[in-house]
């Protein structure tokens, strides 16, 4: 298990320019139990943070009490408590709400030696993520809940058995709950297309590659290309060359810089090969472009 936990205060792996932050389980000494399970004010402000991350760790949430939102894999869940929420690996979420309450449980790969099999009703429970509860089963889940808790804080001999043991209980009992009619996502290729229009209208964050965004968003660059196509009739690859162009076309009417620098700035390290990229989606060359009477057409009425 070395290796699957850092010490509180760890920085986030460090990523690509554009890619999403990625957090891994903080355990209060190194290599300790890759689990931990506390209120949402014991394990911290990353426990709700407010933009979109990832983590190495399952999260299991176990909502009780708080309004607002709770974006998975651009999917919108309405806050009415109680809830169950399983987020898997390197899934993409964040919080929009105000006054949450309950608990989460953190756990790596690693904590599952006992139960393999609680890989899979993870992933699949992933795939469905926003449960609610009916006053039974919330009950039952609380108390289960607390136990793991009161467990872990104890930490007396055989702590680490019976946690693994309480949290499979939790998980085959997560995976018997019934699809709610009110638990239903919305159309995920239209979200998709949706968050792409919104990153495309966003040059500051560089991103100039399908995988870029694929990667931003959360989805495979094919899944990424069949949203997007199936929303608009283009490719994001089409969207992509002209959100390039226009950028550099603003830069080029708009500013000073150097044609090598401006070639940077939207993604080319090759100044010549920025230039053939910009005659062939424009018709004309970068000097070209800056000297046309139009371009101070478009400075003035900026």
């Amino acid at each position: 298990m070395r290796g699957t936990t850092v010490l509180p205060g760890t920085p986030c792996q460090v990523q690509n320019g554009g890619e999403l932050p990625m957090h891994r389980l903080e355990v209060p000494v190194l290599n300790a139990l890759p689990f931990a399970i506390g209120t949402f004010d014991a394990i911290g402000p990353m426990s709700r943070a407010t933009f979109p991350h990832r983590h190495t760790f399952h999260e299991i949430v176990y909502v009780t009490g708080g309004t607002g939102t709770h974006v998975v894999d651009l999917a919108r869940w309405e806050l009415r408590p109680p809830h169950l929420c399983v987020i898997a690996p390197g899934q993409v979420h964040h919080w929009d709400a105000r006054d949450l309450s309950g608990h989460v449980v953190l756990f790596t790969d690693d904590f599952l030696l006992d139960h393999p099999g609680d890989r899979e009703l993870l992933r699949r429970l992933s795939e469905r993520p926003w449960l609610t509860l009916d006053g039974p089963t919330h009950a039952r889940m609380g108390r289960l809940i607390a136990e793991l808790d009161e467990e872990y804080r104890a930490g007396a001999r055989g702590v680490e058995s019976v946690l693994r043991a309480l949290l499979h209980v939790l998980v085959v009992r997560a995976a018997r709950l019934p699809q709610t009619a009110s638990a239903v996502p919305p159309a995920r290729p239209g979200a998709v297309a949706e968050e792409f229009a919104r990153l495309a209208a966003r040059p500051d964050l560089g991103l100039w590659s399908v995988s870029a965004y694929a990667e931003r968003i959360g989805v495979t660059p094919g899944y990424l290309t069949e949203a997007v196509k199936a929303a608009t009739g283009r490719t994001p690859s089409q969207l992509v060359r002209e959100a390039r162009a226009g950028e550099a076309k603003r830069l080029l009417a708009r500013t000073d810089l150097t044609v090598r620098q401006i070639a940077g700035r939207v993604g080319f390290g090759d100044p010549a090969y920025f230039c053939r990229f910009f005659r062939r989606e424009t018709g004309v060359s970068p000097g070209d472009f800056r000297r046309r009477g139009d371009v101070r057409a478009v400075r003035r009425s900026q």
